[in-house]
């Protein structure tokens, strides 16, 4: 099984876009791929399912973590790094058996110039820690605002060069 992490809890966001996309890519590719967004975590999970606790909202969730072989994680830049949300989801999860020996591709947004470089960066930290392994390559996408269009489809031609250059790699690795 294979799942895009849309990496934080606001609704209706470009990051749940470009999950979107990345899934419409390969779908078409014949590889199939479900969504899931941390807007859909419950709201109470700090006091339900934090230090080895299991509430029965949080546990259909861990059970696609489980099943998940590669993720693809589509991360927005919050002050200079990633989501607080996206730690908390980690800290959630089973460890070690949650993300240890499997397979991770990392995309970064922001709405600045850098398509959130550093907290790309931070969370192949956090990933090697957790023992997942993260493809190489990296895609990094600035101004957000201006590569989707009105149909949640990125359109510029070397974003989707490098992200259809991602997602072959991702197919394969």
């Amino acid at each position: 099984m294979n799942t895009i992490i849309s990496s934080t809890n606001r609704k209706d966001s470009f990051t749940y876009q470009t999950a979107r996309y990345y899934q419409k890519q390969l779908i078409a590719r014949n590889f199939e791929t479900e969504i899931l967004s941390l807007a859909d975590l419950p709201s109470n999970l700090i006091e339900t399912d934090l230090y080895g606790k299991r509430s029965a909202e949080f546990q259909p969730i861990q059970d696609i973590i489980t099943r998940t072989q590669k993720f693809l994680f589509v991360i927005p830049e919050y002050n200079g790094s990633f989501p607080g949300v996206l730690k908390t989801f980690i800290d959630c999860c089973k460890y070690p058996e949650s993300f240890r020996d499997k397979k991770a591709a990392l995309v970064g947004i922001s709405s600045g110039k850098y398509g959130n470089i550093r907290g790309v960066d931070h969370f192949t930290g956090v990933c090697h820690y957790i023992g997942l392994e993260v493809m190489a390559l990296r895609i990094h996408i600035p101004h957000i605002q201006h590569e989707l269009n009105e149909t949640g489809d990125l359109f510029k031609e070397d974003t989707i060069r490098f992200t259809h250059l991602q997602i072959e790699k991702f197919i394969k690795f």
